[in-house]
Protein backbone atom coordinates (compact mmCIF):
# COMPACT_ATOMS: atom_id res chain seq x y z
CA UNK A 1 0.00 0.00 0.00
CA UNK A 2 1.40 3.49 -0.90
CA UNK A 3 2.20 6.24 1.84
CA UNK A 4 -1.05 7.86 0.56
CA UNK A 5 -3.45 4.95 1.06
CA UNK A 6 -2.11 4.56 5.00
CA UNK A 7 -5.33 5.49 7.48
CA UNK A 8 -4.62 8.21 9.40
CA UNK A 9 -2.70 7.11 12.74
CA UNK A 10 -5.80 8.53 15.09
CA UNK A 11 -8.73 5.96 13.01
CA UNK A 12 -10.45 3.25 13.79
CA UNK A 13 -7.65 0.62 13.00
CA UNK A 14 -8.15 -2.39 10.80
CA UNK A 15 -9.19 -4.11 13.93
CA UNK A 16 -12.38 -1.98 14.33
CA UNK A 17 -13.56 -1.22 10.74
CA UNK A 18 -13.50 -5.09 10.76
CA UNK A 19 -16.13 -5.51 13.15
CA UNK A 20 -18.27 -2.55 11.58
CA UNK A 21 -17.78 -4.60 8.13
CA UNK A 22 -19.69 -7.89 10.13
CA UNK A 23 -21.93 -5.64 11.05
CA UNK A 24 -23.01 -4.23 7.59
CA UNK A 25 -22.91 -8.15 6.17
CA UNK A 26 -24.58 -9.69 8.95
CA UNK A 27 -27.10 -6.71 7.98
CA UNK A 28 -27.03 -8.20 4.63
CA UNK A 29 -27.02 -11.41 5.08
CA UNK A 30 -30.16 -10.97 7.24
CA UNK A 31 -32.20 -9.11 4.30
CA UNK A 32 -31.51 -11.39 2.14
CA UNK A 33 -32.10 -14.47 4.33
CA UNK A 34 -35.67 -12.32 4.30
CA UNK A 35 -36.31 -12.22 0.70
CA UNK A 36 -35.73 -15.71 0.61
CA UNK A 37 -37.69 -16.59 3.27
CA UNK A 38 -40.69 -14.92 2.17
CA UNK A 39 -40.10 -15.57 -1.98
CA UNK A 40 -43.74 -15.97 -3.04
CA UNK A 41 -45.85 -15.10 -6.36
CA UNK A 42 -48.07 -12.70 -4.02
CA UNK A 43 -50.04 -11.76 -6.43
CA UNK A 44 -51.52 -15.17 -7.09
CA UNK A 45 -51.77 -15.83 -3.43
CA UNK A 46 -55.80 -14.53 -3.66
CA UNK A 47 -56.77 -15.84 -6.92
CA UNK A 48 -55.85 -19.43 -5.61
CA UNK A 49 -57.54 -18.82 -2.16
CA UNK A 50 -60.64 -17.62 -4.06
CA UNK A 51 -60.53 -20.87 -6.53
CA UNK A 52 -59.62 -23.18 -3.64
CA UNK A 53 -62.70 -21.94 -1.37
CA UNK A 54 -65.34 -22.16 -4.76
CA UNK A 55 -63.85 -25.44 -5.67
CA UNK A 56 -64.65 -26.14 -1.52
CA UNK A 57 -67.88 -24.87 -1.83
CA UNK A 58 -69.02 -27.19 -4.77
CA UNK A 59 -67.22 -30.46 -2.68
CA UNK A 60 -69.78 -29.47 0.04
CA UNK A 61 -73.18 -29.21 -1.77
CA UNK A 62 -72.22 -32.74 -3.78
CA UNK A 63 -71.48 -34.40 -0.22
CA UNK A 64 -73.92 -32.87 1.39
CA UNK A 65 -76.41 -34.91 -1.30
CA UNK A 66 -75.17 -37.88 -0.33
CA UNK A 67 -76.03 -37.34 3.12
CA UNK A 68 -72.61 -36.66 4.50
CA UNK A 69 -73.40 -34.19 7.63
CA UNK A 70 -71.21 -33.27 10.74
CA UNK A 71 -67.38 -34.58 11.61
CA UNK A 72 -68.14 -36.95 8.77
CA UNK A 73 -68.89 -34.48 6.18
CA UNK A 74 -65.70 -32.19 7.64
CA UNK A 75 -63.42 -35.01 7.43
CA UNK A 76 -64.41 -35.46 4.02
CA UNK A 77 -64.26 -31.78 3.44
CA UNK A 78 -60.51 -31.68 4.93
CA UNK A 79 -59.08 -34.65 2.58
CA UNK A 80 -60.57 -33.12 -0.22
CA UNK A 81 -59.02 -29.40 0.06
CA UNK A 82 -55.40 -31.06 -0.13
CA UNK A 83 -56.17 -31.92 -3.52
CA UNK A 84 -57.81 -29.17 -4.87
CA UNK A 85 -55.45 -27.37 -3.49
CA UNK A 86 -52.54 -29.52 -5.42
CA UNK A 87 -55.29 -29.28 -8.43
CA UNK A 88 -55.70 -25.67 -8.83
CA UNK A 89 -52.14 -24.24 -6.90
CA UNK A 90 -50.67 -21.08 -8.56
CA UNK A 91 -48.16 -20.19 -5.73
CA UNK A 92 -44.75 -21.05 -6.33
CA UNK A 93 -41.07 -19.71 -4.94
CA UNK A 94 -39.96 -20.03 -8.22
CA UNK A 95 -40.43 -16.41 -9.90
CA UNK A 96 -39.70 -16.68 -13.72
CA UNK A 97 -38.86 -18.91 -16.29
CA UNK A 98 -35.41 -17.84 -15.71
CA UNK A 99 -34.91 -19.53 -12.58
CA UNK A 100 -37.56 -22.25 -13.12
CA UNK A 101 -35.10 -23.30 -16.24
CA UNK A 102 -32.08 -23.79 -13.64
CA UNK A 103 -34.53 -25.69 -11.10
CA UNK A 104 -35.44 -28.14 -13.77
CA UNK A 105 -32.62 -29.06 -14.80
CA UNK A 106 -31.67 -29.86 -11.49
CA UNK A 107 -34.71 -31.47 -10.91
CA UNK A 108 -34.07 -34.33 -14.23
CA UNK A 109 -30.67 -34.87 -12.75
CA UNK A 110 -31.16 -35.75 -9.75
CA UNK A 111 -34.71 -37.06 -10.07
CA UNK A 112 -34.33 -38.95 -13.95
CA UNK A 113 -30.43 -39.24 -13.80
CA UNK A 114 -30.74 -37.13 -17.08
CA UNK A 115 -31.19 -33.43 -18.71
CA UNK A 116 -34.32 -33.99 -19.94
CA UNK A 117 -37.00 -31.38 -18.45
CA UNK A 118 -40.29 -31.58 -20.41
CA UNK A 119 -41.85 -34.70 -17.66
CA UNK A 120 -42.29 -31.50 -15.25
CA UNK A 121 -44.16 -29.67 -17.59
CA UNK A 122 -47.25 -32.20 -16.38
CA UNK A 123 -46.78 -30.89 -12.68
CA UNK A 124 -49.06 -27.74 -12.56
CA UNK A 125 -46.64 -24.41 -12.04
CA UNK A 126 -43.47 -25.92 -13.01
CA UNK A 127 -42.87 -24.21 -17.04
CA UNK A 128 -40.17 -21.91 -18.40
CA UNK A 129 -39.70 -20.47 -21.97
CA UNK A 130 -35.99 -20.31 -21.65
CA UNK A 131 -35.44 -24.17 -22.89
CA UNK A 132 -34.27 -25.56 -26.31
CA UNK A 133 -35.27 -28.63 -27.80
CA UNK A 134 -32.82 -31.25 -29.93
CA UNK A 135 -32.43 -34.91 -30.37
CA UNK A 136 -31.38 -36.63 -27.62
CA UNK A 137 -29.15 -40.02 -26.98
CA UNK A 138 -32.25 -41.97 -27.56
CA UNK A 139 -32.86 -40.41 -30.80
CA UNK A 140 -36.04 -38.62 -29.97
CA UNK A 141 -36.75 -34.75 -29.39
CA UNK A 142 -36.47 -33.55 -26.00
CA UNK A 143 -36.39 -30.76 -24.07
CA UNK A 144 -33.53 -29.20 -22.18
CA UNK A 145 -32.90 -26.17 -20.40
CA UNK A 146 -31.57 -23.00 -22.32
CA UNK A 147 -28.81 -22.66 -19.60
CA UNK A 148 -25.10 -23.64 -19.87
CA UNK A 149 -24.85 -26.76 -17.54
CA UNK A 150 -22.39 -26.55 -15.40
CA UNK A 151 -24.46 -25.04 -12.74
CA UNK A 152 -27.34 -27.03 -12.35
CA UNK A 153 -25.13 -30.26 -12.24
CA UNK A 154 -22.99 -28.91 -9.45
CA UNK A 155 -26.41 -27.99 -7.68
CA UNK A 156 -27.84 -31.33 -8.49
CA UNK A 157 -25.61 -33.06 -6.44
CA UNK A 158 -27.29 -31.35 -2.63
CA UNK A 159 -30.83 -31.13 -4.03
CA UNK A 160 -29.97 -35.28 -4.29
CA UNK A 161 -28.74 -35.62 -0.75
CA UNK A 162 -31.79 -33.53 0.23
CA UNK A 163 -34.10 -35.62 -1.56
CA UNK A 164 -33.11 -38.95 0.14
CA UNK A 165 -32.58 -37.29 3.36
CA UNK A 166 -36.18 -35.96 3.01
CA UNK A 167 -38.07 -38.27 0.91
CA UNK A 168 -39.20 -35.13 -0.50
CA UNK A 169 -39.10 -33.74 -3.99
CA UNK A 170 -39.27 -30.03 -5.32
CA UNK A 171 -42.73 -31.10 -7.30
CA UNK A 172 -43.69 -32.13 -3.32
CA UNK A 173 -42.13 -29.55 -1.43
CA UNK A 174 -41.15 -26.60 -3.31
CA UNK A 175 -41.19 -24.19 -0.77
CA UNK A 176 -39.39 -26.41 1.58
CA UNK A 177 -36.20 -27.81 -0.36
CA UNK A 178 -36.20 -24.47 -2.85
CA UNK A 179 -35.74 -22.41 0.38
CA UNK A 180 -33.27 -24.61 2.10
CA UNK A 181 -31.35 -24.73 -0.94
CA UNK A 182 -31.47 -21.08 -1.95
CA UNK A 183 -30.45 -20.40 1.56
CA UNK A 184 -27.24 -22.29 1.48
CA UNK A 185 -26.33 -21.16 -2.22
CA UNK A 186 -27.24 -17.70 -2.29
CA UNK A 187 -26.29 -16.90 0.55
CA UNK A 188 -23.47 -18.68 0.71
CA UNK A 189 -22.63 -16.75 -2.82
CA UNK A 190 -23.38 -13.43 -1.11
CA UNK A 191 -21.63 -14.08 2.20
CA UNK A 192 -17.98 -14.92 -0.25
CA UNK A 193 -19.24 -11.77 -2.10
CA UNK A 194 -18.90 -9.55 0.72
CA UNK A 195 -16.05 -11.01 2.31
CA UNK A 196 -14.07 -10.51 -0.71
CA UNK A 197 -15.60 -7.41 -1.19
CA UNK A 198 -14.38 -6.34 2.26
CA UNK A 199 -10.80 -7.52 1.60
CA UNK A 200 -10.22 -5.82 -1.48
CA UNK A 201 -12.06 -2.44 0.09
CA UNK A 202 -9.68 -2.80 2.53
CA UNK A 203 -6.25 -3.26 0.50
CA UNK A 204 -7.28 -0.50 -2.08
CA UNK A 205 -9.02 2.32 0.54
CA UNK A 206 -7.52 5.34 1.77
CA UNK A 207 -9.26 5.61 5.73
CA UNK A 208 -12.35 4.83 7.81
CA UNK A 209 -14.86 6.91 6.33
CA UNK A 210 -14.27 5.93 2.66
CA UNK A 211 -13.54 1.85 3.43
CA UNK A 212 -16.80 2.45 5.36
CA UNK A 213 -18.75 4.01 2.50
CA UNK A 214 -18.05 1.83 -0.28
CA UNK A 215 -18.82 -0.99 2.02
CA UNK A 216 -22.17 0.07 2.52
CA UNK A 217 -22.45 0.19 -0.29
CA UNK A 218 -21.65 -3.50 -0.97
CA UNK A 219 -24.14 -4.54 1.74
CA UNK A 220 -27.04 -2.20 0.57
CA UNK A 221 -26.27 -0.20 -2.45
CA UNK A 222 -26.09 -2.26 -5.39
CA UNK A 223 -28.64 -4.92 -7.42
CA UNK A 224 -27.58 -8.18 -6.55
CA UNK A 225 -28.86 -8.50 -3.34
CA UNK A 226 -32.34 -8.56 -5.16
CA UNK A 227 -31.26 -11.66 -6.85
CA UNK A 228 -30.87 -13.46 -3.44
CA UNK A 229 -34.33 -15.30 -3.76
CA UNK A 230 -33.45 -16.65 -6.90
CA UNK A 231 -31.48 -18.73 -8.84
CA UNK A 232 -29.28 -17.39 -11.23
CA UNK A 233 -25.68 -16.84 -12.19
CA UNK A 234 -24.98 -13.41 -11.50
CA UNK A 235 -24.74 -13.55 -7.85
CA UNK A 236 -22.14 -16.88 -8.34
CA UNK A 237 -20.56 -14.38 -11.16
CA UNK A 238 -19.73 -11.70 -8.73
CA UNK A 239 -19.00 -13.72 -5.54
CA UNK A 240 -16.08 -15.65 -8.11
CA UNK A 241 -15.38 -12.24 -9.30
CA UNK A 242 -14.65 -11.06 -5.91
CA UNK A 243 -12.39 -14.28 -4.98
CA UNK A 244 -10.60 -14.25 -8.02
CA UNK A 245 -9.28 -10.42 -7.45
CA UNK A 246 -8.85 -10.70 -3.51
CA UNK A 247 -6.50 -13.53 -4.33
CA UNK A 248 -4.96 -11.90 -7.52
CA UNK A 249 -4.13 -8.62 -5.03
CA UNK A 250 -2.49 -11.11 -2.42
CA UNK A 251 -0.09 -12.46 -5.15
CA UNK A 252 0.60 -9.06 -6.28
CA UNK A 253 1.24 -8.22 -2.79
CA UNK A 254 3.15 -11.46 -0.88
CA UNK A 255 4.88 -14.13 -1.07
CA UNK A 256 2.94 -16.51 0.67
CA UNK A 257 0.79 -19.15 -0.09
CA UNK A 258 1.48 -18.45 -3.45
CA UNK A 259 0.55 -22.14 -5.10
CA UNK A 260 -2.70 -21.80 -3.16
CA UNK A 261 -3.73 -18.00 -4.30
CA UNK A 262 -3.18 -18.75 -7.82
CA UNK A 263 -4.81 -22.25 -7.91
CA UNK A 264 -8.06 -20.11 -6.19
CA UNK A 265 -7.58 -17.16 -8.34
CA UNK A 266 -7.49 -19.32 -11.38
CA UNK A 267 -10.93 -21.60 -10.06
CA UNK A 268 -12.12 -18.19 -9.52
CA UNK A 269 -11.94 -16.44 -12.79
CA UNK A 270 -12.66 -19.27 -14.21
CA UNK A 271 -16.38 -20.06 -12.75
CA UNK A 272 -16.75 -16.69 -13.32
CA UNK A 273 -16.57 -17.00 -16.62
CA UNK A 274 -18.46 -20.23 -17.10
CA UNK A 275 -21.43 -18.02 -15.41
CA UNK A 276 -20.70 -14.59 -17.29
CA UNK A 277 -19.32 -15.20 -20.59
CA UNK A 278 -17.22 -11.42 -20.67
CA UNK A 279 -15.44 -12.53 -18.03
CA UNK A 280 -13.48 -14.51 -20.42
CA UNK A 281 -12.04 -10.57 -20.21
CA UNK A 282 -11.21 -10.87 -16.00
CA UNK A 283 -9.28 -14.38 -16.78
CA UNK A 284 -6.84 -12.62 -19.84
CA UNK A 285 -6.11 -9.82 -17.66
CA UNK A 286 -5.55 -11.82 -14.10
CA UNK A 287 -3.31 -14.15 -16.27
CA UNK A 288 -1.19 -11.32 -17.92
CA UNK A 289 -0.81 -9.79 -14.66
CA UNK A 290 0.16 -12.84 -13.15
CA UNK A 291 2.49 -14.65 -16.08
CA UNK A 292 4.53 -11.12 -15.55
CA UNK A 293 5.05 -11.16 -12.34
CA UNK A 294 5.13 -14.90 -11.44
CA UNK A 295 5.63 -17.14 -14.79
CA UNK A 296 6.01 -20.57 -13.08
CA UNK A 297 3.26 -20.72 -10.64
CA UNK A 298 1.16 -18.59 -13.00
CA UNK A 299 1.49 -21.83 -15.31
CA UNK A 300 0.73 -24.69 -12.32
CA UNK A 301 -1.87 -22.95 -10.40
CA UNK A 302 -3.41 -20.06 -12.06
CA UNK A 303 -3.53 -22.04 -15.65
CA UNK A 304 -4.72 -25.35 -13.68
CA UNK A 305 -7.36 -23.96 -12.17
CA UNK A 306 -8.67 -22.28 -15.34
CA UNK A 307 -8.06 -25.23 -17.35
CA UNK A 308 -10.20 -27.37 -14.40
CA UNK A 309 -13.74 -25.38 -14.97
CA UNK A 310 -12.87 -25.18 -18.57
CA UNK A 311 -13.01 -28.93 -19.15
CA UNK A 312 -16.04 -29.16 -16.28
CA UNK A 313 -17.86 -26.58 -18.16
CA UNK A 314 -17.63 -27.88 -21.95
CA UNK A 315 -17.92 -31.26 -20.52
CA UNK A 316 -20.82 -30.51 -18.95
CA UNK A 317 -22.32 -29.26 -22.26
CA UNK A 318 -21.25 -32.23 -24.12
CA UNK A 319 -22.79 -34.72 -21.32
CA UNK A 320 -26.60 -32.85 -21.64
CA UNK A 321 -26.30 -31.96 -25.22
CA UNK A 322 -23.55 -33.71 -27.06
CA UNK A 323 -22.15 -30.32 -28.52
CA UNK A 324 -19.30 -28.49 -27.01
CA UNK A 325 -20.98 -25.42 -27.51
CA UNK A 326 -23.61 -23.86 -25.06
CA UNK A 327 -27.35 -23.90 -26.04
CA UNK A 328 -27.57 -20.23 -26.66
CA UNK A 329 -24.49 -20.87 -29.76
CA UNK A 330 -27.38 -23.02 -31.54
CA UNK A 331 -29.20 -20.14 -32.85
CA UNK A 332 -28.87 -20.49 -36.55
CA UNK A 333 -30.98 -18.62 -39.16
CA UNK A 334 -29.46 -20.42 -41.97
CA UNK A 335 -28.89 -24.21 -40.67
CA UNK A 336 -32.49 -25.37 -38.89
CA UNK A 337 -31.18 -27.97 -38.02
CA UNK A 338 -29.05 -26.36 -36.27
CA UNK A 339 -31.56 -23.45 -34.47
CA UNK A 340 -32.84 -25.04 -31.32
CA UNK A 341 -35.10 -22.36 -30.21
CA UNK A 342 -37.40 -23.31 -33.24
CA UNK A 343 -39.70 -26.15 -32.31
CA UNK A 344 -42.89 -26.98 -31.20
CA UNK A 345 -44.06 -28.98 -28.20
CA UNK A 346 -46.60 -30.41 -26.23
CA UNK A 347 -47.82 -30.31 -22.94
CA UNK A 348 -51.26 -32.22 -21.48
CA UNK A 349 -52.11 -32.87 -25.52
CA UNK A 350 -51.57 -29.32 -26.73
CA UNK A 351 -49.40 -28.19 -29.29
CA UNK A 352 -47.22 -25.09 -27.94
CA UNK A 353 -44.65 -22.98 -30.36
CA UNK A 354 -41.43 -22.16 -28.91
CA UNK A 355 -41.97 -18.61 -27.28
CA UNK A 356 -38.58 -17.68 -29.16
CA UNK A 357 -40.43 -18.03 -32.62
CA UNK A 358 -42.76 -15.27 -31.63
CA UNK A 359 -40.59 -12.62 -28.92
CA UNK A 360 -42.90 -10.19 -27.38
CA UNK A 361 -42.62 -7.21 -25.39
CA UNK A 362 -38.81 -6.16 -24.41
CA UNK A 363 -37.55 -9.48 -25.50
CA UNK A 364 -38.29 -8.07 -29.50
CA UNK A 365 -34.70 -6.22 -28.69
CA UNK A 366 -34.18 -2.28 -29.14
CA UNK A 367 -34.10 -1.88 -32.93
CA UNK A 368 -31.20 1.51 -32.77
CA UNK A 369 -28.33 1.24 -30.79
CA UNK A 370 -28.13 4.27 -29.84
CA UNK A 371 -31.18 4.18 -27.70
CA UNK A 372 -29.91 0.54 -26.31
CA UNK A 373 -26.58 2.13 -24.87
CA UNK A 374 -28.87 5.36 -23.43
CA UNK A 375 -30.95 3.56 -21.24
CA UNK A 376 -28.43 0.74 -20.53
CA UNK A 377 -26.28 3.65 -18.93
CA UNK A 378 -28.64 6.52 -18.04
CA UNK A 379 -32.22 5.20 -18.92
CA UNK A 380 -34.94 2.92 -17.61
CA UNK A 381 -32.38 0.22 -17.30
CA UNK A 382 -29.18 2.43 -16.68
CA UNK A 383 -26.03 1.01 -14.52
CA UNK A 384 -26.30 5.34 -13.43
CA UNK A 385 -29.82 6.04 -13.59
CA UNK A 386 -30.77 3.26 -10.92
CA UNK A 387 -27.40 2.88 -9.12
CA UNK A 388 -25.44 6.62 -9.35
CA UNK A 389 -23.26 5.47 -7.09
CA UNK A 390 -21.04 3.61 -9.42
CA UNK A 391 -20.36 7.70 -10.17
CA UNK A 392 -18.69 7.83 -7.29
CA UNK A 393 -16.38 4.45 -8.74
CA UNK A 394 -15.77 5.86 -12.12
CA UNK A 395 -14.59 8.83 -10.54
CA UNK A 396 -12.63 6.74 -7.95
CA UNK A 397 -10.66 4.79 -10.61
CA UNK A 398 -10.11 7.82 -12.64
CA UNK A 399 -7.96 8.71 -9.26
CA UNK A 400 -6.65 5.65 -9.28
CA UNK A 401 -5.37 5.22 -12.33
CA UNK A 402 -2.47 7.87 -11.17
CA UNK A 403 -1.82 5.75 -8.08
CA UNK A 404 1.66 5.25 -7.16
CA UNK A 405 0.85 1.94 -5.77
CA UNK A 406 1.87 -0.66 -8.57
CA UNK A 407 -0.89 -3.12 -7.07
CA UNK A 408 -3.94 -0.44 -6.77
CA UNK A 409 -3.05 0.83 -10.23
CA UNK A 410 -3.42 -2.69 -12.14
CA UNK A 411 -6.43 -3.10 -10.52
CA UNK A 412 -7.88 -0.14 -11.77
CA UNK A 413 -6.75 -0.60 -14.65
CA UNK A 414 -8.11 -3.80 -14.85
CA UNK A 415 -11.42 -2.42 -14.17
CA UNK A 416 -11.31 -0.18 -16.59
CA UNK A 417 -10.64 -2.51 -19.46
CA UNK A 418 -12.92 -5.31 -18.59
CA UNK A 419 -15.77 -2.90 -17.77
CA UNK A 420 -14.99 -0.89 -21.11
CA UNK A 421 -14.62 -4.56 -23.29
CA UNK A 422 -18.33 -5.61 -21.81
CA UNK A 423 -19.50 -2.16 -22.73
CA UNK A 424 -18.18 -2.65 -26.67
CA UNK A 425 -19.57 -6.43 -26.27
CA UNK A 426 -23.33 -6.08 -25.03
CA UNK A 427 -23.97 -2.25 -26.59
CA UNK A 428 -22.05 -2.49 -30.07
CA UNK A 429 -21.68 -6.14 -30.88
CA UNK A 430 -25.09 -7.88 -30.12
CA UNK A 431 -28.09 -8.61 -32.48
CA UNK A 432 -31.36 -6.98 -31.88
CA UNK A 433 -32.56 -10.06 -30.58
CA UNK A 434 -29.83 -9.60 -27.70
CA UNK A 435 -29.99 -6.12 -27.19
CA UNK A 436 -33.38 -6.43 -24.48
CA UNK A 437 -31.69 -4.91 -21.42
CA UNK A 438 -31.82 -8.58 -19.55
CA UNK A 439 -35.31 -9.05 -20.32
CA UNK A 440 -38.07 -7.79 -17.57
CA UNK A 441 -35.38 -7.62 -14.56
CA UNK A 442 -34.55 -5.26 -12.19
CA UNK A 443 -31.97 -3.74 -14.12
CA UNK A 444 -28.72 -4.83 -16.84
CA UNK A 445 -27.97 -7.04 -15.03
CA UNK A 446 -25.18 -8.80 -17.51
CA UNK A 447 -22.88 -5.99 -15.83
CA UNK A 448 -23.53 -6.78 -12.15
CA UNK A 449 -20.79 -9.27 -12.06
CA UNK A 450 -18.60 -6.18 -12.01
CA UNK A 451 -19.91 -5.21 -8.63
CA UNK A 452 -16.71 -6.31 -6.41
CA UNK A 453 -14.05 -3.77 -8.64
CA UNK A 454 -16.12 -0.81 -8.88
CA UNK A 455 -17.03 -1.04 -5.27
CA UNK A 456 -13.07 -1.28 -4.76
CA UNK A 457 -12.64 2.32 -7.14
CA UNK A 458 -15.41 3.71 -4.76
CA UNK A 459 -12.81 4.72 -1.90
CA UNK A 460 -10.65 6.62 -3.97
CA UNK A 461 -13.68 9.21 -4.09
CA UNK A 462 -15.17 9.29 -1.34
CA UNK A 463 -11.64 10.14 0.43
CA UNK A 464 -12.08 13.54 -1.48
CA UNK A 465 -14.91 14.33 -0.48
CA UNK A 466 -15.44 13.33 3.59
CA UNK A 467 -13.98 16.71 4.16
CA UNK A 468 -16.47 18.54 1.94
CA UNK A 469 -19.84 18.78 3.68
CA UNK A 470 -21.93 19.43 -0.05
CA UNK A 471 -19.58 16.62 -1.62
CA UNK A 472 -20.39 14.07 1.25
CA UNK A 473 -24.24 14.92 1.34
CA UNK A 474 -24.50 14.56 -2.09
CA UNK A 475 -22.44 11.11 -2.23
CA UNK A 476 -24.69 9.84 0.81
CA UNK A 477 -27.81 11.02 -1.59
CA UNK A 478 -26.01 8.92 -4.48
CA UNK A 479 -26.00 6.07 -1.61
CA UNK A 480 -29.65 6.24 -0.85
CA UNK A 481 -31.02 6.60 -4.65
CA UNK A 482 -28.76 3.28 -4.85
CA UNK A 483 -30.11 1.33 -2.23
CA UNK A 484 -33.66 2.76 -2.99
CA UNK A 485 -33.48 0.74 -6.57
CA UNK A 486 -32.27 -2.78 -5.01
CA UNK A 487 -34.72 -2.80 -2.37
CA UNK A 488 -37.58 -1.50 -5.25
CA UNK A 489 -38.30 -4.93 -6.61
CA UNK A 490 -38.40 -6.37 -2.79
CA UNK A 491 -38.41 -10.07 -3.27
CA UNK A 492 -38.70 -10.66 -7.22
CA UNK A 493 -36.00 -9.15 -9.48
CA UNK A 494 -37.69 -10.29 -12.83
CA UNK A 495 -39.32 -6.98 -12.73
CA UNK A 496 -38.61 -4.05 -14.39
CA UNK A 497 -36.63 -1.17 -12.26
CA UNK A 498 -38.92 2.11 -10.91
CA UNK A 499 -37.46 4.06 -13.91
CA UNK A 500 -39.17 2.13 -16.24
CA UNK A 501 -42.38 2.08 -15.07
CA UNK A 502 -42.06 5.79 -13.95
CA UNK A 503 -41.14 6.83 -17.86
CA UNK A 504 -44.03 4.78 -18.91
CA UNK A 505 -46.36 6.98 -16.94
CA UNK A 506 -44.84 9.73 -18.21
CA UNK A 507 -45.80 8.46 -22.03
CA UNK A 508 -42.14 7.79 -22.96
CA UNK A 509 -41.93 4.57 -25.17
CA UNK A 510 -40.55 1.92 -23.85
CA UNK A 511 -39.82 -1.80 -24.83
Amino acid sequence: MSDTQQPAASGLGAHARWLIYTVLIAVAIGQAAGKILAVNAVDLVRIEHGRVQKALGKERERLERQGLEGDALQTALDSAETEITRKVRLQRPFLSGNDRSRWMAIRALAENGNHYIEPFFEERTWDTIDMVQHSGRDGKLHLYSSKPPLLMVLLSGPYWVLMKATGLTLGEAPYLLGRTMLLLFNGGALLTLLVCAARLIERVGFGDVDRLFAMAAAACGTQLAAFTPVLNNHLFAAAATAVACDAWLRLLDSEDGIARLSLRAGLAAGLATACELPALALVAVIGLSLLMKRPAETLRGYAVGVGVVAIAFFGTNYWAHESLRPPYAHRSETDPTDNWYDYEFTVRGETCDSYWRNRRGIDVGEASKATYALHTLVGHHGVFSLTPVWLLSLLGGVRLLASRDGTTRQLALATALITAACLVFYLGMRPQGDRNYGGSTNGFRWLFWLAPMWLAMMPAMIDRLKNHRLGFALAAALLAWSAMSASYPTWNPWTHPWVYYWMDWLGFRVL
